[in-house]
């Protein structure tokens, strides 16, 4: 009843009442008023769209006041001294690393520029899935980078809050929040009943409600904490959420939210009944998480099947139950306040962003942070769930990040929910669970006996990264050491998380395919490398971070402990004892690297002992296998033996060893190797490799074998392969002993080696190692330190013609030099033409140096840091039989040019002995005694290198098929067989020998004497009786011994022979010479390889340096000992053969080079059309011949004639370039503040058109029409690449190019093509004149005739009829010209005249296109003519063809000789002033307001052609009169009444022959006078010499700026040649009448005083400044902070994609659906109006410049870059960026010059979307 009165009230006086009864000691009676007032208003069973309750309860919290005041009184309490300022995704927020301590630290833009950050390591970024502000909170970021606000704590001196003034939102607020509560409960179903659109709708009915929690949480620090007493009171929650009795909806939504539930526990409801039941049934939510109820903690293995029904086969289950101590995370949820059901919601609604940024408004308040933070962590698990089942797992994934990046990331909180509600636990418990839903069995080494589950990498989970906010959170925590340290403590958590990595090891595993190739490559691939880096990689870095110091070794401990068990169980599952099944490889080895790197960590910094942490030999040695597995697949697969599996198989052996992942994947692995093979037998070690290698066949003396394993030409990539490994092995020290800064410095310097990289690319190339906080992270300071150190700064070169470069940093010479390391080359390159690339850039520094200058370098010996003490059994592989017997051989093969030997082999192996030579092992230390001769079961007495050297070995037994040349010529050293060898190696599968291969469980050192071949030297060779055998079948292998008699030593020196060709390449005494010049051997090639080992051998051992001595005194023939063995002969072959090929490929490129040089002296001919056209008036001799054009396309030589024309290849294009000029040369400045603006009235264009209308508004259409130029917007420019061709041969091009089927950047049907030649962008043919004979050079010839005469020829030849052209193949393509040029611009640029379409409209467009052309020509030589010659643009210049093709078109228009201006510029007219005011309605332009330059070109188109120099001469004459008249007019117009006087008194201007007349006589300074008329006629000048340049090809000579006006003056005989120096120059000197001038004069003045209010137009202006694009500022972030928050003017909204025009300042939407305009879209729309369809375009949020020509357009680059000279493309690094001059001005040069057609290549078309 009560309710009923007040709802009836006024809602504000009713708030103020009960207010007041509140606010009384007894308040009973308000609270029961307020409770019915509340029941009926918020009652959820009406609509939530009902905005009435909304009303309600803003005035009821804001009592009398509105809420608006209520807001602002609020505030003034707020005492918060954090920011946490909330955003979504895509706002633009900063990043400090100088001031973070968390690595996820970021700041609003606002707290940013408020702070001071100068000299930071600071960056702008877009966020992706949104963030909140840190400012003002110490447990993230440093103080001092706090922003002014934050930095005082405000909540000291804020006043406390008065009591009433939150009365009634404390009683409000609660039964509102219930009233959502329940809507959410009442909307919610479950997702197998309905649709989930559903869901959306009752979030989108609920967003007003929301939206106002949003604006209570922004009311500050007083407001929340009201907010947080509400939310986290359990009582309340109590009284209010449970369904009351008499409310049926209530109880309805009770129920709903228990069965909503039920679920959200890791085993659901129906399972809990029957654990241990083999086959759960499915709770409700069937699906993938069915399964995960399946997973039910049970002793017994429970057979449990996968969703698609293949049966997964008995395992071990994760005894989940046991190992967590949290049951909570198993059970269903329980909520205790409106905070948890809350959050509840937000996740059943799967985090609608409304409710994620209110969640999250409230973080400031540190109570509920911490209870937040909680619940949070309670419902974890049920995020999980909720996540897996989402279609939108993206978006989702992003809002939990969202969430719980603010709660992890501060180290107390994490710690503090890590004690009390068990975090870690939860976390991986949660995991684990995630994992268990994809587990497929593996399918690694035993197939059907396996019990080993990995995760399935097909399944969207892996391949969508569904997983990766669980991983990241876990991630966030482990970087605390407070939660990490607690991590390595807890045993059973490390044991559980070691099963949780076990599931990624041996995922994706690869088998080769062998025969067929496979019919579909899965790119599952990608997501197993991401798994492993983000799931398994970063936990352990994250880790590892905290195991730096002595005090931390039990955690390694542990860890270590945990990973060998855990290996040691997969091995069992996996069923390995030694063997490897073959063909298959996988990448993935998460257990091993995590043995691996705390391995290297507990060496490394914590000074433990590595015997401690080794399991025993037998576990090592299948520790080692998968490892070295992977090395050799990498091998097999760049040998192209895995190429029937597709590409992807080379993406993932890319992918192992690139930069990202090389640091927590290859890099483990060689490590790992490295450990085993400094602790296991050399010899067992070796062999292993070279069997992995499947190059064990190869490693045999004879000179034929047969491969079971490898097909011929995988056999030298393989044993390359096999070689550089042992190399890497041997030598890489990464893990080893060096220190972090010489581990940066090596990849700094392998990266610079490859290529010069831009800063950004090498931050992004060199691996965090180890991971981001250890100090050298990319982006610190040892970074740039260590860059300036070994590298030089390139600053970006700007070329005109082509590609941006970027700045780059290139090696310093000292770092070629001395550093250049080609193992840590090869380790780290991704693609092999990488290595290449290194090692040509090398060989050019060596060149420049002059280090090496002939042939190519070999890589370069590098000298190592020493091993750490821990590995120092490394070095035994260097010294052992095995490795030295595979030497031995390769050295022998090498030397006789077996097969399948390569220079790459022979470095390998040389690099080998060298790192022996360097690394002697301690031990021996008998090292000149020599062992006795007869050791017949070894092939070396010992294993020191140093010893093995020298040690001959005469005899070797071989195995070799029957028809090897081994057999058939007894007691001859075997020959070389390289050609038996090709002969019968397809039918011979080719043998083997030297068997490594053994059991090798025996004692290694049986196995190598047994197998090693046997060295003796007693027994002499027996031959084997030789049986026939059927061809086709192999050959039986024989036993053969061959007589060797080699060292070593001796077999180097040979090899030296060899390399260097000359016999005796080292005479006895080299070694003596050696010791004067040390240095000479660090660079070289092969024989400089040989030296270096040759001398370090002598210096270290006497008796190698004996044997050297002795075996350089020998003087031996170069090879072989018979003169007519093959070899010898085929080396001569070889050479004579080779000499041939030289003197061919001679030949062949002189022909070509002259060729080119025909080719290019054509080419250049055709370039200059019209210098050719019109001939040199100098030039004596007569050119009797027509011009001959060159079609580019049949390549014949011809004149152009009427029936078949030939034409230049045009581009046509509008332009408005001229429009666009200014008065004053400073260009525009782009506004950045609100107060800054452009006008654009001050432009040539709407100069141009103000005058035409004025004159329009005043004289007769037709003569306005040809008394100015249009074209200054939208004109037509014609420019050429000079190349002719047949016009009909065009036609058929182009037919060929519309059937061409691929994708051209250019459209065929709009006329478009590239020149056949040069390929230059055009899209039409102007066709060329017929040729001139003899008549030329009459028609040249100057003429003594006087002035009035040719005056008279002029009208004459005036008065002559326009000849209609004979229809003929010439006129018709010149038509069609025309019809092109009409069509190039739009109607509205050449629609001036009142009635559109009228013959004068198209007279007018037509001879203005000419004065475009060469007012555009003017503008490219500079604006004015003081340069002379032929400019560049004027090599392009087509305007001879195009003035007749125009000239052609006008002829039809003849004029009326009424009105002929001729006329009135020559003549006086008879009857006085009035002869034509009066005849027409609207009289004529008078001669003083119509243009000079357009009457020019006027006459000159429309008189008969060619036409006679003299006459031209003549007409321009004429015109100058007229032009200093209308320079005098305009003179005077300017001068004040008072100076006009004086003038006029002085007498000056009197009836007088006007040439005797000098301006001198004035006391008003008559040199301004002068200075001013020169000023005014110049442009007409200009124009009327570049026309008689390009009629006559007469030249443009060169002058002084000053002098231009007389210079101009001669050329056009208006002035004697050579003018007096001593005189000053005057403009009147040059005028020539032929009446008299004072009269004509009178005449011309007379039309114009007639007439009020004209003259404005006798004040021309026609000087203008050449144009330039807006003055841009040099801070890019002075343009994105103005414009990228900017309204669009059109639609008032902010612009997805906002873009600037760069020629107006206009701010436009680019791709903007709200402003399209007739489909239009914005940018496309503004380039047709602004450019005439060009538009140069900057892109806000991008910082780039597109440019729109026409339909297409082009991405042209950045004209900011940052500190380094690169640019930022979509600002995804967000450094600051700076205007690039340079690059500012090569792009206004080629927007002034229209060559953004030719210059940039990349084109597409826009559809007019942009």
């Amino acid at each position: 009843m009560m309710a009923a009165l007040l709802l009836r009230r006024d809602k504000k006086s009713t708030a103020a009442h009960l207010k007041s009864d509140l606010n009384r000691t007894d308040n009973s009676s308000g609270v029961r008023q307020l409770q019915e007032l509340l029941d009926s208003v918020l009652n959820p069973e009406k609509p939530p769209a009902d905005t009435e309750a909304l009303d309600w309860c803003k005035c009821l919290i804001a009592g009398e006041e509105g809420f608006e005041e209520f807001c602002k009184t609020v505030r003034s309490y707020d005492n918060a001294t954090l920011c946490g300022l909330v955003w979504t995704a895509n706002f633009v927020a900063y990043r400090c690393r100088t001031c973070g301590i968390s690595p996820c630290m970021s700041l609003c833009a606002e707290c940013f520029n408020n702070g001071d950050h100068t000299g930071h390591d600071f960056n702008m970024f877009r966020s992706q899935a949104g963030g909140a502000c840190d400012c003002g909170d110490s447990n993230v970021m440093r103080e001092t980078g706090f922003c002014r606000r934050h930095r005082l704590r405000t909540g000291e001196n804020v006043p406390s809050v008065p009591r009433d003034l939150l009365l009634m939102s404390e009683m409000v607020l609660p039964r509102f929040i219930i009233c959502i509560i329940q809507y959410l409960r009442d909307g919610y179903t479950e997702p197998d009943t309905s649709a989930e659109r559903d869901l959306q709708k009752v979030l989108q009915q609920l967003e007003p409600q929301i939206t106002f929690l949003e604006e209570l949480t922004k009311m500050g620090g007083a407001m929340r904490t009201v907010l947080t007493k509400i939310l986290t009171n359990q009582q309340t929650f109590k009284d209010l959420s449970m369904g009351q009795e008499e409310n049926v909806f209530a109880k309805k939504n009770y129920e709903n939210y228990l069965s909503a539930l039920k679920n959200s526990g890791l085993v659901s409801v129906e399972e809990k009944a029957q654990t241990g039941a083999a086959e759960p049934t499915r709770g409700s939510e069937t699906g993938a998480l069915g399964l995960l109820g399946a997973a039910a903690p049970s002793s017994s293995e429970s057979n449990k099947e996968d969703q698609d029904g293949q049966s997964i086969g008995q395992r071990k289950r994760v005894k989940l139950s046991s190992s967590t101590k949290d049951p909570s995370i198993m059970d269903s949820l329980k909520h205790k306040c409106f905070l948890e059901e809350l959050l509840f919601w937000t996740i059943k609604y799967e985090f609608p962003q409304k409710m994620v940024t209110f969640l999250l408004n409230m973080l400031p308040d540190q109570d509920y942070k911490i209870t937040f933070t909680k619940t949070f962590v309670q419902h974890y698990a049920f995020i999980m769930k909720t996540l897996m089942k989402s279609q939108e797992s993206d978006t989702m994934s992003n809002r939990i990040v969202h969430i719980s990046v603010q709660l992890f990331s501060n180290e107390d909180l994490a710690r503090h929910v890590t004690e009390e509600c068990q975090l870690l636990d939860i976390m991986v418990t949660v995991l684990l669970y995630m994992m268990e839903s994809c587990l497929i069995k593996s399918e690694l080494q035993d197939e059907e006996n396996s019990r080993h589950v990995v995760v399935n990498c097909s399944e969207a989970l892996l391949k969508n990264n569904t997983y990766w906010p669980l991983v990241s959170d876990f991630i966030n925590i482990l970087s605390h050491q407070s939660v990490a340290k607690k991590f390595l403590e807890d045993h059973s958590l490390l044991m559980l998380w070691m099963s949780f990595v076990s599931f990624f090891q041996g995922m994706n595993l690869n088998k080769r395919e062998l025969s067929e190739h496979v019919e579909f490559e899965s790119q599952t691939y990608y997501a197993a490398f991401a798994a492993e880096l983000e799931a398994c990689a970063q936990p352990m870095w994250g880790l590892l971070t905290h195991c730096k110091v002595k005090e931390t070794q039990e955690y390694t401990k542990t860890v270590v402990r945990y990973c060998l068990e855990t290996l040691q169980i997969w091995f069992d599952a996996i069923g390995f004892v030694d063997e490897l099944a073959p063909n298959q490889v996988t990448f993935h080895l998460p257990l091993h690297r995590y043995y691996a790197m705390f391995l290297s960590k507990a060496v490394k910094c914590q000074g433990l002992d590595l015997e401690s942490l080794l399991p025993d030999q037998e576990m090592l040695m299948r520790i080692m296998v998968h490892p070295l597995q992977i090395q050799a697949s990498l091998s097999e697969i760049h040998s192209n033996m895995w190429v029937r599996n597709g590409l992807q198989i080379k993406g993932q052996a890319m992918t192992y060893v690139q930069s990202h992942f090389c640091n927590s994947m290859i890099d483990p692995d060689i490590f790992l190797l490295q450990v085993c093979a400094s602790r296991l037998d050399p010899d067992y070690f070796i062999s292993s490799v070279f069997e992995r290698f499947k190059v064990v066949d190869l490693l045999t003396m004879a000179s034929v074998h047969q491969n079971t394993a490898l097909d011929g030409e995988q056999e030298r990539p393989m044993l390359e392969g096999a070689l550089t490994f042992l190399v890497i092995l041997s030598s890489l020290r990464i893990h080893l002993g060096m220190a972090d800064d010489e581990i940066l410095r090596a990849e700094m310097v392998s990266q610079l080696c490859m290529n010069d990289r831009t800063h950004s690319s090498l931050l992004d190339l060199i691996p965090e190692n180890p991971n981001p906080k250890s100090g050298i992270v990319p982006g610190s300071c040892s970074f740039e330190e260590m860059l300036s150190a070994v590298a030089d700064f390139k600053a970006p070169v700007f070329e005109l013609g082509g590609s941006m470069q970027q700045g780059m940093y290139t090696p310093k010479a000292e770092v070629w030099e001395k550093e250049f390391d080609p193992i840590m080359v090869i380790l780290r390159t991704v693609y092999r033409r990488d290595v290449q690339s290194a090692m040509d850039r090398y060989s050019a520094f060596l060149k420049q140096s002059g280090m090496h200058t002939t042939g190519n370098p070999w890589p370069p010996y590098k000298e190592r840091t020493p091993l750490h003490p821990c590995y120092k059994g490394l070095d035994r592989l260097l010294h052992c039989k095995t490795l030295h017997i595979v030497i031995f051989t390769l050295l022998y093969k090498i030397w006789l040019d077996h097969s399948n030997m390569s220079e790459h082999v022979l470095c390998m192996v040389l690099y080998l002995i060298e790192l022996g030579l360097d690394n002697q092992v301690e031990e021996d230390k008998g090292d000149e005694v020599r062992p006795s001769e007869h050791c017949h079961d070894s092939w070396f007495p010992g294993t020191n290198l140093l010893s093995n050297l020298h040690h001959v070995i005469n005899y070797v037994r071989v195995r070799v098929p029957e028809t090897a040349p081994e057999v058939k010529r007894e007691r001859e050293p075997p020959a070389s067989t390289s050609a038996e060898a090709s002969n019968f190696g397809q039918n011979v599968r080719e043998a083997q020998v030297f068997s490594l291969v053994a059991e090798r469980r025996r004692k290694f050192q049986e196995i190598i004497n047994r197998s090693s071949t046997e060295a003796s030297q007693a027994v002499r060779p027996k031959s084997s009786s030789t049986r026939w055998v059927p061809p086709g079948t192999p050959p039986q292998l024989v036993t053969e011994i061959l007589e060797i008699h080699e060292s070593m030593l001796s077999l180097l020196i040979k090899l030296h022979q060899k390399l260097s060709a000359k016999q005796n390449s080292l005479s006895a005494t080299w070694l003596e010479d050696m010791d004067a010049n040390p240095n000479r051997h660090a660079h070289g090639d092969g024989i400089t390889a040989i030296e270096r080992i040759l001398t370090k051998a002598a210096t270290r051992s006497h008796q190698s340096k004996r044997s050297i001595q002795e075996i350089c005194g020998k003087v031996f023939p170069p090879v072989a000992p018979k003169k007519n063995s093959p070899t010898a002969k085929k080396t001569m072959d070889k050479e004579e053969r080779r000499q041939r090929a030289r003197e061919r490929q001679q030949k062949l490129l002189a022909e070509f080079a002259s060729r080119q040089k025909s080719f290019m002296e054509t080419a250049m001919d055709v370039e200059s059309p019209d210098t050719e056209a019109a001939m040199d008036l100098g030039a004596s001799e007569v050119k009797e011949s027509e011009v001959l054009y060159d079609c580019v396309i049949c390549g014949q030589s011809g004149p152009s004639t009427e029936d078949r024309p030939t034409g230049l290849v045009v581009l046509l294009q509008a332009s408005s370039v001229l429009g666009h000029r200014c008065k004053s040369d400073e260009a525009k400045k782009l506004p950045t503040t609100d107060e800054e603006r452009i006008y654009p009235a001050d432009t040539c264009g709407a100069a141009h058109d103000v005058r035409l209308a004025l004159m329009q508004s005043f004289f007769k259409d037709s003569s306005c029409l040809q008394s100015v130029s249009i074209g200054w917007d939208g004109g037509v420019y014609v420019q050429t690449c000079g190349h002719t061709l047949h016009i009909d041969c065009h036609k058929s091009y182009m037919e060929s190019l519309r059937n061409d089927q691929v994708m051209q950047g250019f459209s065929v049907d709009k006329g478009e093509f590239t020149c056949p030649l040069c390929r230059q962008f055009a899209n039409s043919v102007l066709p060329c004149r017929p040729g001139r004979s003899t008549e030329v050079v009459s028609w040249h010839m100057p003429s003594n005739k006087k002035t009035s005469v040719l005056v008279k020829e002029v009208e004459d030849l005036q008065e002559q009829l326009g000849f209609f052209p004979t229809e003929s193949n010439l006129s018709k393509e010149m038509e069609l010209v025309i019809k092109d040029i009409k069509n190039t611009t739009q109607r509205k640029y050449m629609d001036y005249g009142k009635n559109p379409g009228s013959p004068d409209n198209d007279f007018l467009f037509m001879y203005s296109v000419a004065r475009t052309n060469l007012e555009l020509e003017l503008v490219h030589r500079g604006g004015n003519l003081c340069s002379g010659g032929a400019s560049g643009a004027a090599k392009r210049s087509c305007l001879n063809q195009l003035f007749h093709v125009l000239a052609m078109h006008m002829r039809l228009y003849s004029i009326d000789s009424a009105y002929n201006p001729w006329t009135r510029l020559t003549q006086v007219a008879p009857n006085g002033n009035n002869n034509l005011q009066n005849v027409a309605p609207r009289p004529d332009v008078p001669m003083l307001f119509r243009d000079c330059p357009s009457l020019l070109i006027i006459f000159v188109l429309t008189m008969p052609q060619p036409l006679r120099k003299e006459h031209f001469i003549c007409l321009v004459r004429m015109l100058y009169n007229l032009q200093y008249t209308q320079a005098l007019a305009a003179l005077s117009a300017k001068f004040s009444p008072e100076e006009r006087q004086a003038w006029s008194t002085s007498g000056t201007l009197k009836k007088c022959p006007f040439n005797t007349i000098c301006l001198s006589s004035s006391v008003w300074s008559p040199q301004s006078i002068e200075y001013s008329l020169q000023q005014f006629c110049l442009p007409y000048l200009r124009l009327s010499c570049l026309l008689q340049h390009h009629l006559y090809g007469d030249n443009l000579s060169g002058c002084p700026e000053e002098e231009e006006f007389s210079g101009l003056a001669g050329c056009l005989g208006l002035l004697d040649p050579a003018p007096q120096p001593s005189n000053p120059m005057y403009s009147a000197s040059c005028l020539d009448w032929t009446v008299s001038a004072f009269d004509l004069m009178s005449q011309w003045c007379s039309e114009v005083t007639g007439l009020a209010d004209t003259q404005t137009l006798l004040v021309q202006d026609l000087q203008w400044a050449s144009p330039h694009l807006l003055h841009l500022p040099d801070n890019y972030n002075t343009i994105f902070q103005y414009y990228h928050k900017k309204a669009c003017t059109a639609c008032k909204k902010v612009p997805k994609d906002p873009a600037l025009c760069l020629v107006c300042g206009t701010f436009v939407c680019l791709k903007g659906l709200c402003c399209k305009q007739h489909g239009i879209c914005e940018c496309v729309w503004h380039s047709q109006h602004c450019g005439a369809a060009t538009g140069i375009f900057l892109l806000i949020n991008a910082s780039v410049i597109i440019i729109i020509r026409g339909h297409r357009f082009c991405l042209w680059g950045s004209v900011y870059l940052d500190a380094h000279g690169e640019e930022d493309r979509d600002l995804r690094r967000g450094k600051p960026l700076f205007l690039c001059v340079e690059r500012y001005r090569v792009l206004e040069q080629q927007w002034v010059s229209h060559t953004f057609d030719h210059i940039n290549k990349r084109w597409g078309p826009h559809y007019n979307g942009l």
